[in-house]
């Protein structure tokens, strides 16, 4: 199977540092390559522009692909399943006017114009609220626009508003949040290995935030104990050969690791151990 994943920008180390977590090493690849193979001869990446990884999997020319939502929705927006949000890459999509204009909601910009990258997703939005504009793509500089009477508005991507408020523009409504999602075919998002693929991805979100915690405490304490961890599920208890106590093992949120530690030592637990989980199978 083919995974697409983007070639450069801000999402293709991410996306290639999750492949890596997820046990699907790159044994061959090199910049400017077009495609890698993986430790799994049945797993080929193939890198492609972050925009044109949509058509690539619609088309069949990969199997799944790793892009952000924006992307998906403005190219093939109703051919592709998504099978799992990768939790990275986060921005949104935004509906903007200059500051100093009389424009207060979406319903303003009736009759008006709109400048923006992604006209599909725009003109969706204004037929969804039922507000009719003139939609005008534009292929970079969109917060010009509006300052030199091309448009009444933008619909444009930001991450902090910083760029926005630079060029004097204020967001008036959200238009779509996005992150970098996996996504397939509907006819092969069942297929084993595309599962398989999907499992391996969400086992290293599973991980994220999480500590295996290793100890050992006195049998009669292990009701103190049990009552102390916040893990998933009950901790494994295990005998230690020889001795009056017992091994526990449990995984628990990272945020919660000082307090529990502290409250593990006053019920009587010793030799406490904490590791990073690479990944977990839910």
């Amino acid at each position: 199977m083919r995974i697409a994943v983007p070639n450069k920008g801000r999402l293709h180390e991410p996306s290639e540092e999750l492949l890596e977590r997820a046990g699907l090493h790159l044994v061959n690849g090199a910049d400017r390559q077009l495609h890698a193979e993986t430790v799994d001869p049945d797993v080929t990446v193939l890198y492609a522009r972050a925009a044109d990884i949509p058509e690539y999997v619609a088309d069949g020319a990969a199997d799944v692909g790793i892009t952000g939502l924006d992307q998906v929705r403005e190219s093939v927006p109703d051919e592709l399943v998504e099978l799992r949000d990768l939790e990275f890459g986060s921005c949104r999509l935004v509906l903007a006017a200059p500051e100093d204009s009389r424009i207060e909601t979406v319903y303003d910009f009736e009759g008006g114009r709109i400048a923006t990258e992604f006209p599909t997703i725009t003109r969706r939005y204004f037929d969804r609220v039922d507000v009719d504009v003139d939609v005008t793509e534009v292929s970079g500089a969109t917060e010009l626009t509006p300052h030199v009477d091309i448009a009444d508005g933008i619909v444009d991507i930001t991450s902090t508003g910083t760029t926005l408020r630079m060029n004097r523009l204020e967001v008036v409504s959200e238009v779509l949040e996005s992150s970098v999602r996996l996504f397939a075919r509907p006819e092969t998002a069942d297929d084993e290995k595309v599962q398989q693929v999907d499992t391996a991805l969400g086992s290293v979100l599973a991980a994220e935030d999480k500590r295996y915690l290793m100890m050992n405490a006195p049998e009669d304490a292990l009701d103190d104990v049990e009552e102390v961890l916040p893990g998933m599920g009950g901790p494994t208890v295990m005998d230690i050969a020889g001795s009056d106590q017992v091994a526990v093992h449990a995984v628990v949120e990272e945020r919660a690791v000082f307090e529990t530690i502290s409250a593990l030592k006053d019920v009587g637990a010793s030799d406490v151990l904490v590791t990073e989980i690479e990944r977990l199978v839910e």
